[in-house]
Formats: structure tokens, sequence, C-alpha cells
């Protein structure tokens, strides 16, 4: 008797002791306001905008949690509202904070040895989300902790509207795994949007409110007791979606898929507050965020939230185009499926604005078959193949050492290097003997260029590369001379703006991916007069139909220069060319370094490059550009070519008949550079010599050995290193070459 008299006085003793706390209680941290709360939510999707605020990609940069968007009441599906009312607080709408009939008879129930009945509203759950003095030390919460919650709730209800409550607390709530808030759980579980959400989808995320991480049969308990009452709703179907929603993983599908790499870029770590500057619109609420704001939310322990100090907004601004990224990517994507057969799984594309370096698309894209689908295109080093011709043919052009006329020897070649021999060979094995500057660097033979290598020098034209903003992290001489034919490793990005810089005259300036981003310095790469030059070489369908004929992708409908490229082996191709307004550029290949199987130039990236500068100028004119005052054509008949008025800078120009423009450079063809030449001891000294020859040389020309003029071109050979050199009648030095005799 004396314990059935204690136990049914405990419902007193609970009120009396609510009353006392009550007495006692202190005050409380003031908590937030809504709009700071709202404020202060940043979604762990940062969202990558194009330049009209167009979403371009959406990627997660919070591995601790996943918050999707602020979802605002008035889209929140109306079924989802009512299914969380029904389940965690009935009386909402009509208590202030604290539904004192429902504690009252949690308070009973309990007395009476019944099951605990929860007796939190949602302001009070609100409470304990936004303040950490407000959640349970361990456990269930002693009678203090509860009515100190309580306390806050009131005092939450008297500045926040039942909406504003209802609204936070559904953002705020986690309800499985990492899904915190409605628009993430909406999105991971049912691939939509809160709005969406229908009846049966809401008992369920009301369901797992109480218990996020139960198994899926109990939460199909409380989802069927929860529907009882309401038409229309089966247990049985109810228990249905729990199974098939609650089993697997809940990834959260981008909303927007079309730039991953680029937002990767603008994402890595580490990244500073300054480096984020241009790019940050503001999350949901707009604007910057207060950091008191942000501070007191986190030191309440809110952790639903990302901690005060640096972090990401969730709207980078890019100088993007939304249309034209998805229209390079679908044509990168149709390449790659022309191309499977050949053994061709990743592409790439970066197109540019000429004049204010702007970035209007960037894609890299990969096959399902691809092993390496996250690597960027765009910024990885693969060789340069044939597209870092343009830069050696300028070099020569500005240094007056060759004009667009003179003739160049297509012939085989064989130069001896510290590694052994090279002998270069044209892309099509054939040789077309002499052919001007024009037809070599618009047909791309190789021979030719590596001659007019040997002409300018190694150094020279690495410095001249690195001008043109390619990195060039090693010494010359470990190219070699096939630094002509795209030794170097150059990026996309690389190739593009150099090719941008020849687009504007030889002026290089930085690319840009923000429009508020500061404005570099612009240099100058080379003379507006060798730009020119080159521009028009690369522009020229007739010298290019040499080796290409004069039906290809590269002949556009309106002007452009473009120039193609293979590195060794077919394991990179590549397309860059520009317009009056763009640069554009495609890569095709393989990232993993395996070759490709008859893949041409033409073939391979030259039909993406002209699908996308082909659409940049639908509607748009281009035109050619003015000749700088520098430059004057005079009519030439090369070797081998038809007659055509060319350009010269001003005083190389031909005059009257006498034409020495179609000379070839003088060259020594014996000894070869780096020979190592044999003394036989069975025969005579006398009878072991050696008999330097060139070709082309000029009338007048005269040798030298060993800083010796020689009287006559026959030397006796004489142990020891020798340096042969050709000087013209002037003096000047026409070629030179290094042998050994022993």
């Amino acid at each position: 008797m004396p314990r059935a008299r204690r136990t049914g006085s405990r419902p007193l003793r609970v009120l009396i002791t609510l009353a006392l706390s009550l007495a006692c209680a202190g005050a409380h941290a003031a908590l937030p306001a809504f709009d700071e709360v709202r404020q202060a939510w940043v979604s762990s999707e940062a969202k990558v905008l194009d330049r009209h605020g167009l979403l371009l990609q959406e990627s997660r940069v919070d591995e601790r949690a996943r918050r999707g968007d602020w979802a605002p009441l008035d889209r929140i599906s109306p079924a989802l509202l009512a299914a969380v009312l029904r389940a965690e607080d009935r009386r909402f709408h009509q208590h202030a904070g604290v539904d004192w009939l429902a504690a009252a008879k949690a308070a009973l129930s309990g007395g009476l040895g019944a099951p605990s009945r929860g007796a939190s509203t949602l302001s009070m759950q609100l409470v304990a989300l936004l303040d950490a003095n407000h959640r349970a030390r361990s456990g269930r919460r002693d009678l203090g902790e509860k009515w100190r919650q309580a306390e806050a709730a009131r005092e939450l209800e008297k500045s926040w509207s039942k909406a504003r409550i209802l609204e936070a607390y559904l953002n705020l709530v986690s309800y499985r795994g990492e899904l915190v808030g409605i628009d993430a759980a909406a999105r991971g579980l049912f691939d939509k949007r809160p709005s969406g959400l229908t009846d049966a989808e809401s008992l369920l995320l009301a369901a797992l409110i109480r218990a996020p991480n139960a198994s899926p049969a109990r939460v199909a308990d409380r989802m069927c007791a929860l529907a009882e009452g309401l038409p229309g709703i089966a247990c049985a179907d109810l228990r249905r979606l729990a199974r098939g929603t609650l089993g697997g993983r809940h990834a959260i599908l981008p909303a927007a898929d079309l730039a991953p790499h680029l937002a990767r870029r603008l994402l890595r770590e580490p990244v500073s507050e300054a480096e984020l500057a241009p790019f940050a619109k503001g999350g949901p609420g707009g604007g910057p965020r207060p950091a008191s704001t942000a501070n007191r939310i986190v030191s309440h322990g809110n952790s639903t939230l990302p901690p005060a100090g640096p972090r990401r907004e969730p709207g980078l601004s890019t100088t993007l185009d939304a249309d034209l990224q998805r229209f390079v990517v679908a044509t990168l994507r149709e390449q790659l499926a022309y191309l499977a057969a050949r053994n061709v799984e990743d592409a790439a594309a970066l197109v540019v604005d000429n004049a204010s370096g702007e970035v209007l698309a960037y894609a890299s894209v990969s096959a399902a078959s691809s092993p390496s689908p996250h690597s960027d295109g765009v910024t990885a080093k693969r060789q340069a193949g044939s597209t870092l011709k343009p830069f050696l043919y300028g070099l020569v052009l500005e240094q007056g050492l060759l004009t667009a006329a003179s003739a160049i020897e297509d012939a085989p070649l064989a130069i001896a290097t510290p590694s052994g021999g090279y002998a270069p060979r044209n892309y099509d094995h054939t040789h077309r003997g002499l052919v001007s500057l024009r037809a070599a660097l618009a047909g791309s033979l190789n021979i030719p260029a590596v001659r007019t290598l040997r002409l300018v020098g190694l150094e020279p034209f690495a410095a001249s590369l690195a001008g043109f903003g390619f990195e060039v992290p090693e010494a010359a001489d470990f190219y070699g001379y096939a630094l002509a034919l795209g030794s170097l490793d150059v990026s996309l990005e690389e190739l593009v703006n150099a090719y941008r810089a020849l687009a504007n005259g030889g002026v290089l300036g930085p690319l840009r991916l923000s429009a508020d981003a500061p404005r570099g310095k612009n240099t100058r790469a080379s003379s507006r007069e060798s730009a020119f030059l080159v521009a028009d070489i690369l522009s020229d369908r007739q010298a290019r139909a040499l080796t290409f004929g004069l039906e290809n992708p590269l002949a556009t409908r309106f002007w452009s220069a473009v120039k193609t490229g293979t590195s060794k082996d077919m394991r990179d191709n590549w397309c860059v060319g520009f317009s009056s307004r763009y640069t554009v550029g495609v890569w095709v290949g393989n990232f993993s370094g395996a070759p490709m199987r008859d893949v041409s130039g033409i073939s391979g990236a030259a039909p993406a490059w002209a699908a996308i500068l082909g659409h940049l100028h639908a509607g748009i004119p281009a035109s050619a550009p003015r000749a700088p005052a520098g430059l004057v054509r005079a009519r030439v008949a090369p070797p081998g070519e038809a007659p055509r008025r060319e350009w010269f800078l001003r005083g190389s120009e031909p005059a009257g008949a006498g034409w020495n423009a179609a000379t070839p450079p003088a060259e020594i063809v014996q000894p070869g550079d780096g020979d190592i030449l044999a003394l036989d001891p069975d025969i005579p000294a006398d009878r072991q010599r050696l008999i330097p020859r060139a070709r082309h040389a000029p009338a007048g020309a005269w040798w030298q050995l060993d800083q010796e003029r020689m009287a006559e071109a026959d030397w006796p050979l004489a142990r020891g290193r020798h340096a042969l050199i050709l000087l013209d009648g002037e003096g000047r030095e026409l070629d030179r070459v290094r042998f050994e005799v022993r």
C-alpha cells in the first residue's frame, strides 16, 4: 500500500518540481533572430554560375553533412507540413511554445508506469537545434533541462511567427544519415525538391525525424501509425516505400553537371577568402554574412551550420556561358562516340574571348570506358605535337632570318645528338624538295620545321615559347630538335592563350574565369608583324592544301586561323585556332597514355573545333586582321608553287628580277654535326682527308676550321675535337658543326 501511494503521487511531484524550476530559472542566452539563422545557412553544395547567373555546376564542398538550399515554407509540400505536425506537434498552432496538455499527459502516463511519451513541441526542438545549451547533456533531459528548454521556446515564440518556426525547423532538422534539412532529404531520398513530395513520401520523412537512422521496418511501423485515419493510404504501400527508399545510399544528384572539372578547380583546397572574393555571390538570403551572426550561432553549438571563419559561398560567378558550355559538352560527347572504335576515350575544349580573355566554355569529357574521368583535360600536360610550329616560324620571321616565301628543303635529314641520331620524318613519309615557309607551316611539314629550328637555335626558341606563356621547365638541350615537333608538354589552357596572343597581334594577357577578377598585366610576346604573318599563313586554305587538301574541317566559311597537332604514337591530338573574336582549342586522346588508332588532326579534334567555332559565328561575321604598317606585299614565285602576292617585313621584299628570298639557308652536310671520324691504321695518313661539303652556300663562302681559315676545302684528319664553320663573303656565320677524330 505505501508503494502504491508513492506511485500515485508522482505526477503531483513532477508538477511541483516544474513549478520550482520555473521559480528558480535564471536568464538564458538570447537566441538568434530568424533572418540571422536563414542568412547564416550555407549549403554543402557549392554552385558555379555562368555569366548570366544560370547554374552550371553543383558540387559538394562540405563532407561533414549534406545540406541543400534553404527551402522557404511556400516551396514545401503541404503534405509534408501536415505529416510533420501530425508526427511531432499536433497542437502546434494552439500553444505558445509549450504544450502543457501534452506535458501533463506525458507526466501522467509516466507516473502510471505507461511507456514514456514525448511532449517536446517543434518550438522546443528548434531551440535545441539553435543552442547546444538546450540539448540533453547525457541521455534524456532531466527536469531542469526540460524546463529551461520550455522557457526558451516560450521566448522564441514571442519574436518568431509560427510559420518561421516551422520553416526553420524543417530546414535544420536531420532526417537520415548525413541528410540535414528538407531540401537535402527530399533530393537524397526521392530525387525531387520539397515542393513535389507526395503524401506517402511526406509520412516517411516525418517518421524519420524521431529516429533518423532506424531500420526500414521500424520506420514503416511509424509511418503506418501516422497514417491511421488518413484516406487513400495503405500500410502495405508505405512499407514498400520504406524498404525501397531506405535500403541503399542516399546520393544527391547535382542540379546541374555541365562543368565539374572547373568547379573542382575553383573549389580546390586550400582556398582563401581573397581567392573567392571575385566569385562570391552569397547564399540564400543574399548579401555578405555578418561575422557576429555566424559566431553567435556556432557558439550555441549548431551542428547543422558551418563554423565561423572563411568558408565557401554557394554561388561562384564565372565568365562562362551556360548555353555555349552545353553545346561544347554535347559536341565533345558526339566526337568521342564517333571515335570510340579508334580507342579514343577523353576530350577537352576551351573557348576564350580574344579581347577580354574571358573563358566562355571550359569542358573536359570522358567516355564511360575512360579510367580517368576526373582528370581535367584543360589543365593536363600533354605533348604539344605540331601546335608549336607557328611560334617557331614566327620567331624566324620576326628575326628576319627567313621570309614567308623563303624556300626550305624538305629532304631526308639526320642529326647527331648526344643521345644518338635524330632523323625526323613527315607525317605522310614523303619529301617535297624545296617548299616555301608558308607551305611548310600551313602543311605542317616536320623536316622543314627541324631545319628551321637548327637555323634559329634551341635556346632562342625555348625562350620565345616561355614568352608566349608556356612552362618550359627544362633546359632547351633537354628537348633537343624534337622541340620543333612538340616534345614539350603543354596544357590546352596554355595553347589556347598563346594562340589568343597571335590573334591579338602578339600581345599575351591572362585568361579570366571571373568578370570581377582583377585584370592582369599584358606583355608583348612577339611583334605585330610576325603575329600577323603567322595568322595569315594559318588561315591560308590554298597553302594548307599541300597536306590536307582543299576540303577539310579546317576550312571554315569565315576567316579563321588554325593549326592541328598529333603527339608521338598518336597519344594526343590537338586543334587550336582563332577568328577575329574567339580562340578555340580542342584536345582528344587518352589520359591513360594509350595510343589512338588512325586518328589525325583532321579526323580527331578538328571536327569538334570547326563545330564550336561555327556555332560561335552563327550570324556573327569574322573579318581578317589588318596588316601592320611594317609589312608590304610583293609578287613571288617560290619553287614548285603557284605565283602569288606575299607579305614581307618592309625591307626584305624582293627587288626587281634579282630575288634571293627563295634560296634556302646554307647548311653543312659533311661532316654531320656530332660525327665521330675514325683513323684507319692500314691507310696512309696523307690519304685520310676530310673534304667538307655544304648545300646552298652563296658565292664567296669560305671555311674556317678551329679558328683558322682553310686555304682549300681539303683537310688531313687529325685526332681531337674540332669545329667547322661556313661563312659568307662578308664573314657572317652561315652554319657550324662539331665533330671528333679518333
